[in-house]
């Protein structure tokens, strides 16, 4: 498949609009730590295919690089942000409030919210999205009444699990995976409570009395780094962790995933999305730093490549899951040829 390169007049374009005199030699790149493997991989495919320094890639949490990302144009900002989510309407606005006005959206794959345990545990871990609202969630339905959570041992949750403590180890709030479990799991597991599916309740109410996370112990932030989670369930094999499917799928011989609804976290099941809680990834760029920031095109290029991006590539043995064909063909041209998101709303 070939792909038209961006015009020479659309590249001294990118370089009038960027307010930089002198460029950089380093793409800068912020964002996900979940899509910090993959953006870290093609960096490395970059500098040895081309020669040029390797990127700087920072894991810095979704919310965290969309805030560095949108803070302006220059050398003195960042390229490119990693996003375990899509960019939120307010996160454009600030975009647009600082100047940064013309921004390519990349899907690069998808993702599954893993949920994780190790292998020394030898419990078949298999939870509903109930069991996981109602061992997490700051207020949970006791009795028919809307309180405090009380539970403190996973049997309390539902007399199938195991007698030990709820200890889960996950992302904290500036985390897109903290965003995508929150609105994946925790919102739809508490709708699937007799308390909210029972009751007159809308999305509003769902929204504001669903989305906080129990800060009395059980459920432990665990920074941006998934490095640590992953550690921390070798140490304690009773603990549970909350991490993009990569993690898990890089650890196999320390983990094992957590079914959800009797579905267990593969390729597979997170590419036909039968796994509840698999969510798209995305990479955003400042199109005015295109042909201004020395082989930012070519990194560019290379992350939308068929032995990057296609099945068999070398994201996908990272764990990345592919898209399909026609999207992935589809996303390939719009990010090459500099296509300019449509604004959140």
């Amino acid at each position: 498949m070939s792909y038209t390169k961006l015009s020479v007049s659309a590249l001294a374009l990118a370089a009038m609009s960027a307010t930089t005199a002198a460029a950089r030699d380093q793409i800068s790149i912020v964002g996900s730590s979940t899509v910090f493997p993959y953006t870290q991989a093609v960096a490395e495919q970059f500098a040895n295919t081309t020669g040029r320094p390797s990127p700087i890639v920072e894991s810095t949490g979704t919310g965290g690089g969309m805030q560095i990302f949108c803070e302006g144009i220059g050398e003195d900002h960042p390229d490119l942000t990693g996003a375990s989510r899509a960019m939120k309407a307010s996160e454009w606005a600030t975009c647009q409030e600082n100047g940064v006005t013309d921004i390519t959206e990349a899907m690069i794959g998808y993702d599954g919210l893993s949920l994780a345990v190790s292998r020394s545990n030898d419990f078949a871990w298999d939870l509903t999205l109930e069991d996981i609202y109602l061992a997490l969630g700051a207020e949970v339905p006791v009795d028919g009444e809307w309180v405090e959570n009380p539970y403190s041992k996973w049997s309390e949750v539902n007399p199938d699990l195991p007698d030990t403590d709820i200890l889960v180890l996950g992302p904290p709030p500036t985390s897109g995976t903290r965003d995508a479990f929150v609105e994946l799991a925790m919102r739809e597991g508490c709708k699937e409570t007799d308390y909210v599916a029972n009751g007159d309740f809308d999305k509003k109410w769902v929204k504001e009395n669903c989305s906080r996370m129990r800060t009395d112990g059980p459920f432990i932030e665990a920074g941006e780094n998934d490095n640590l989670i992953v550690q921390r369930l070798e140490a304690d094999p009773n603990a549970l962790g909350i991490f993009g499917y990569s993690f898990l799928f890089e650890n196999m011989d320390k983990l094992k995933g957590v079914s959800i609804n009797g579905v267990e976290p593969t390729a597979d099941t997170i590419g036909d999305f039968s796994y509840p809680i698999a969510r798209p990834l995305f990479f955003y760029v400042k199109n005015a730093h295109r042909g201004v920031i020395p082989g930012l095109q070519e990194f560019i290029e290379e992350y939308m490549s068929e032995d990057a991006m296609a099945p068999g590539g070398y994201l996908e043995e990272r764990g990345m899951v592919t898209l399909p064909d026609d999207l992935r063909a589809k996303t390939q041209d719009a990010v090459i040829n500099a296509a300019s998101m449509e604004p959140k709303s």
